[in-house]
């Protein structure tokens, strides 16, 4: 392998750790992740990328001197931003061309924790338009391609991260989930997707959809550096010993989240509670029906309701006039633009069904989860982070889940969609490829406020499954290739 490449394989922590010794220089690095990402283009990972500033930012840490000891835990790391987060100069357009003019003069505030930590910005990232999607297919900058088969999707909504990760154009990249955004393109793409407690990240600054489900969150290669990552926006622990398996009860919810899997993704997951249960983990039997009940009957509701005022406190915060249906009438992606024709006339949610949905139903699926953790004495709750695989590009609005046709959407959240709703850490880890070589993911979610918890536990888990699995490089080249001359499997 060469230097290229090996430098691209390092994870966030042992590159900044090389940086603030000094035995990598930081345009080294950015220079090897820009080469990586120009080689990968034909994925549709970025959507704005600046290499004379990124390149610059480098050299003028190389003439600095290095951090003391203990501080800039990210020093030179070059970070992907999902472009629905406001990085200051750079475009923000939440995927839509309609924003394709927006530059925000202010960071988000998770941008500012993490170049105050010493991270750099690579670019922003695809996504799917709006964030309003789960399979990364965006019908107006193109779809962001799955580095285990361009053919497929990476997941979404945050799926250029996902692209770049799993390319290694990028050690890690910062996300939002709603409902899964940042876990399912993980699952997908063989990658490890940490979605923290909400409030515990700032949320200023990012494209809403509903700020009582929305947080930024961070998708990686390994746990370790999902760690560092909430150490630098949170102040998290700055490392984590990985929690012994031994003893540890993690519930097992097989009512709906066990329920209807894809057999692929069932034998996997099987196999991984086999792994766990070698390990000495308990797997307890638990039921969180309800839970799964509350989120189909009311997430809807509030995350609908939401969006258009938020989205108008998001237009003010950048003094941009805000025209709720001129923005619906650009969006350009099919399976998006009948979330945003719901939102007017007579099928737009009423204040008192959003009332309802969220201080009756909500705080009830709280209280479900809360109950459920107490009554076992649960660490965390484990099974399949999607129920399927990624589609095909351009078969991704309807997919088919045990033989049977269903919409993208409801299946891709349908196991991630409760986390977001009660507001609760969750975490995505590989659990292997399915026999046509494809990605799955296992889904840790812990109870409210348990980050860093959870991340430990997280790391003990990720010890005993598969190592993640590494998309093969001939291969990638072969399809780059193919991609370029419009050949496409």
């Amino acid at each position: 392998m060469n230097r290229m490449h090996a430098l691209t394989d390092l994870s966030a922590r042992e590159a900044a750790a090389l940086m603030r010794s000094g035995e990598l220089r930081v345009t080294d690095y950015a220079q090897a992740l820009l080469d990586r990402a120009g080689a990968t283009a034909s994925y549709g990972a970025f959507l704005h990328l600046d290499p004379p500033a990124l390149l610059s930012a480098a050299a003028a840490l190389d003439a600095a001197p290095r951090p003391a000891p203990g501080t800039r835990p990210l020093h030179g790391v070059p970070l992907a931003f999902k472009d629905n987060i406001d990085v200051a100069g750079m475009p923000t357009t939440a995927g839509s061309p309609w924003m394709a003019d927006h530059r925000p003069r202010l960071h988000a505030g998770v941008t500012q924790r993490l170049l105050d930590a010493g991270a750099l910005v690579l670019g922003k990232s695809n996504l799917h338009e709006w964030s309003q999607g789960v399979t990364g297919h965006n019908h107006g900058f193109g779809p962001s391609r799955n580095p285990f088969d361009p053919a497929r999707v990476t997941g979404g909504s945050s799926g250029g991260n996902a692209a770049l990760l799993g390319l290694r154009a990028a050690p890690a990249a910062i996300g939002t989930d709603t409902g899964g955004s940042v876990r399912v393109p993980a699952a997908l793409c063989g990658l490890t997707g940490f979605r923290p407690t909400v409030r515990r990240w700032p949320d200023e600054g990012l494209v809403p959809i509903s700020p009582t489900f929305d947080t930024a969150g961070v998708m990686a290669r390994c746990v370790d550096d999902c760690v560092l990552i909430d150490h630098a926006v949170a102040g998290g622990p700055a490392q984590l010993g990985a929690t012994p398996l031994a003893g540890v009860r993690l519930g097992v919810p097989q009512a709906c989240f066990w329920e209807e899997l894809d057999p692929p993704v069932e034998r996997l997951a099987r196999e991984s509670l086999e792994r766990l249960a070698e390990a000495g983990a308990v797997l307890v039997p638990c039921d969180l029906s309800e839970a799964d009940a509350l989120f189909r009957e009311g997430s809807m509701t509030i995350s609908l309701f939401e969006i258009l005022p938020a989205l108008a406190a998001y237009f003010a915060r950048h003094d941009r006039p805000f025209d709720a249906r001129a923005l619906a009438d650009a969006v350009v992606s099919p399976d998006v633009r009948p979330l945003f024709e719901r939102l007017f006339g007579a099928t737009a949610i009423t204040p008192e069904a959003y009332a309802r949905a969220l201080h009756t139903l909500r705080p009830r699926m709280q209280a479900a989860y809360r109950e459920c953790f107490a009554r076992h004495a649960l660490a965390a709750l484990v099974f399949p982070t999607s129920p399927v695989t990624a589609a095909r590009i351009g078969e991704d609005v309807e997919v088919m889940l045990c033989g049977r046709a269903t919409t993208a959407f409801s299946a891709y959240i349908r196991n991630t969609g409760p986390a977001g709703m009660a507001g609760l850490p969750a975490l995505s880890l590989p659990m292997g490829l399915t026999l046509e070589g494809l990605p799955a993911g296992l889904e840790l979610t812990g109870a409210e406020g348990t980050d860093s918890a959870l991340l430990a536990l997280a790391l003990g888990v990720e010890a005993v499954l598969p190592p993640a699995p590494v998309a093969d490089a001939v291969q990638l080249r072969l399809e780059e290739r193919s991609l370029a001359a419009g050949i496409h499997r």
